[in-house]
């Protein structure tokens, strides 16, 4: 009785711990011709003309991005930079419709000598699909040598959700696409972390 209840007591706690977390898996792809990060590498962040004009948001991207490249080694230091960084950041809402091709009203019906064909048998009261909304969220970070003016690191991550937070997501997503800095693995790769829900 005693293990019952101390499994049943786990199990609880497993459950309520995962409910304060959630995942956010991005899929990254990265490009480096850096053999390594020079130690304490100073950056500062270029915009492009169209991010010009959104003065405010573009620094609070900025400082996500900030913070996730911190954590590889680099610091902002506009009057003495060797690296200049420039980032992007987007989200947009997608709506995905499931048909289900044997909800009640719909599949295939008998039309005599032309045979089965699909559609409307009689009213029902709820649609032939699902409805699900999703949140496509990406971000890219490019490096740039200032000596040379040479492109030295690329990177993207992409994120599909149900979440339309991006102010808690882009930050981790920044994170994700510098992962292996400054040597990432080729191709693509998937990277989890997991956020406060």
């Amino acid at each position: 009785m005693k293990r019952t209840l101390g499994a049943l007591l786990s199990a609880v706690l497993l459950l309520g711990g995962c409910a304060t977390t959630r995942l956010v898996d991005s899929d990254v792809r990265s490009f480096s011709s850096l053999p390594a990060a020079p130690p304490s590498a100073a950056y500062r962040f270029e915009r492009l003309l169209s991010q010009q004009s959104y003065g405010e948001q573009q620094a609070q991207i900025e400082a996500m991005a900030q913070q996730a490249l911190a954590k590889v080694g680099l610091q902002r230091n506009d009057s003495a930079a060797k690296y200049s960084v420039q980032i992007g950041a987007q989200a947009q809402r997608e709506i995905r419709y499931d048909y289900d091709p044997w909800w009640p009203g719909w599949g295939p019906r008998w039309r005599g000598h032309m045979g089965f064909s699909h559609g409307p048998l009689w009213h029902h009261p709820f649609p032939p699909y699902t409805e699900t909304r999703l949140y496509k969220h990406e971000v890219s970070l490019v490096l740039r040598d200032l000596a040379s003016n040479k492109l030295v690191y690329e990177t993207h991550a992409m994120h599909d959700g149900l979440w339309a937070d991006s102010a808690a997501i882009w930050p981790v997503m920044f994170e994700a696409a510098l992962s292996g800095f400054p040597n990432p693995p080729p191709g693509m790769r998937r990277v989890n972390i997991e956020i406060p829900r």
